[in-house]
């Protein structure tokens, strides 16, 4: 159950628009994520603001796309809001599906409580080899140093995994997809599934070849889900499922990031320090 466009020429006088955001979102999306990442890896060195900072910044990009990709539906003369998946689930996924979504979701239980468990906090830092630079982390490193640590992080945070849920599959599912299906009419459901996987994974190429491959498979579930349903709704849920998740890791099984932070004497004592579990 797809329902997707069946021409560019649904998006009328919109068509070249939408055509130019959706290469952003292929191309220029995973040099502009790897620009922001660098930058913020920066000033986690000397600012303890910065991760506050990039929450902002993440926020500000990604309900602006969301925002232009809106004006660019509306100017669409001929597609409608349930091509784009803003409608309820019209039918149930496959069992394949299905099962990938029961996979994902123990695949959250699991990783919860290994992070809850400190094993991050209690991993030694690997020692630089030679010749590598300033920015040659492991594959995890940039998402742990994402996690929030303070009770005003945590918040934000909590703002920016809604985000991803709600702007990212308006984004990468009902969006791209769409303009993927008009300008090849007759794609298979599988090859959407694949462009789908791709451009998820390659936005997130900041996190290394370990986090594309990852949240390549996410949206590969995200996508199968979307077609088979028809709607945005369960992806929406399941992705802001799986970035919400590390609210539930405490600040102790956190390994240290950033400046040391001074007490702040005008009031917020418990910026400092993590909730307690």
């Amino acid at each position: 159950m797809t329902g997707l466009p069946d021409s560019l020429a649904d998006f009328g006088p919109a068509a070249l628009a939408a055509v130019v955001v959706a290469v952003y979102l292929v191309v220029g999306e995973p040099f502009v994520g790897h620009v922001l990442h660098r930058r913020f890896e920066d000033r986690m060195r000397t600012d303890a603001a910065a991760r506050r900072s990039f929450y902002v910044r993440l926020l500000i990009l990604e309900w602006g796309l969301s925002a232009l990709v809106l004006v660019v539906f509306l100017a669409a003369p001929d597609v409608s809001a349930g091509q784009l998946g803003l409608r309820w689930p019209g039918a149930l996924p496959g069992w394949p599906t299905s099962l990938a979504c029961v996979l994902l979701l123990a695949f959250v239980v699991v990783s919860t409580r290994a992070l809850r468990s400190g094993a991050l906090a209690a991993a030694p830092p690997r020692a630089p080899r030679p010749g590598e630079g300033r920015h040659s982390e492991p594959a995890v490193a940039p998402t742990v140093a994402l996690l929030p640590r303070s009770v005003t992080e945590r918040r934000l945070f909590a703002l920016v995994g809604v985000t991803a849920g709600v702007c990212e599959e308006w984004l990468y599912r009902g969006f791209l997809l769409a303009v993927v299906a008009a300008l090849a009419p007759g794609l298979p459901t599988g090859w959407l599934v694949a462009v789908g996987a791709l451009a998820f994974g390659l936005a997130h190429a900041y996190q290394g070849v370990g986090g594309v491959l990852l949240t390549g498979v996410l949206g590969g579930v995200f996508a199968a889900l979307y077609l088979q349903t028809g709607s945005l709704l369960l992806p929406v849920l399941l992705h802001a499922a799986v970035d919400l998740r590390f609210l539930l890791v405490p600040t102790s099984a956190l390994p240290a990031a950033g400046p040391a932070r001074r007490p702040d004497t005008r009031g917020d004592q418990r910026d400092s320090v993590g909730p307690s579990e």
